[in-house]
């Protein structure tokens, strides 16, 4: 079972050549990275060959080109190797409702199953930072100075920055509400939570 420490997990980003695997869409690169007690430990990825050619659109955006695409190994090899990296830990994404989608639908196709929960670090920026201007991952790399060498939509650059805004806001729980060793639980609980609802929520949580 996968450890109930929010400080131990894999924080993940795909790269798509759409917005629905409903409609059709499939995953083109995988980043991730592994954080053990707060380090992170690991990294991975991997372009992935989704079988057909992608949009312009999408090539502008992420800078994957069709070309470099037709020597990356299919979905399935790279989602094989995927979830040998994952193992049963606990998953991030920023928006997860999205990475989630994909995952799932990947997996689906070579018919696995992972053991872990998801939790979203965009719903829990939104409750701890209020103030920010939004809750994009680079608006919150730059209002709480996280690193980043400047590459946004590449698959392991937004899941490295991902990674360090977790750290950040497990850093600013316990700084600010006393919550030495939150759990993934707790932090799934706050996602859920009004604005409103968090300062009361979290006091009840912090060492006395």
């Amino acid at each position: 079972m996968p450890t109930s420490a929010a400080n131990t997990l894999v924080v993940l980003d795909f790269e798509t050549t759409g917005l629905s695997p409903n409609q059709g869409d499939r995953a083109i690169e995988i980043g991730a990275v592994l954080i053990e007690d707060g380090v992170i430990t690991q990294r991975f990825s991997e372009l992935m060959n989704p079988g057909f050619r992608i949009s312009r659109f999408i090539e502008d955006y992420t800078g994957i080109s069709n070309q470099m695409l037709r020597d990356a190994a299919p979905c399935n090899e790279v989602m094989a190797r995927f979830a040998d990296f994952i193992a049963d830990h606990n998953l991030v994404a920023h928006n997860a409702a999205f990475d989630q989608r994909f995952l799932d639908a990947e997996f689906a196709q070579i018919r696995h199953r992972y053991l872990g929960q998801f939790g979203c670090s965009l719903l829990v920026a939104r409750r701890l930072y209020q103030a920010a201007p939004n809750h994009q991952l680079g608006t919150l790399v730059r209002y709480k100075q996280l690193p980043t060498d400047g590459t946004f939509h590449r698959a392991l650059a937004d899941a490295e920055m991902t990674g360090h805004l977790w750290l950040a806001m497990l850093a600013d729980l316990q700084q600010e509400f006393g919550l030495c060793s939150p759990t993934f639980e707790l932090l799934q609980k706050l996602a859920k939570k009004t604005k409103a609802e968090v300062p009361k929520f979290l006091r009840q949580y912090a060492v006395k």
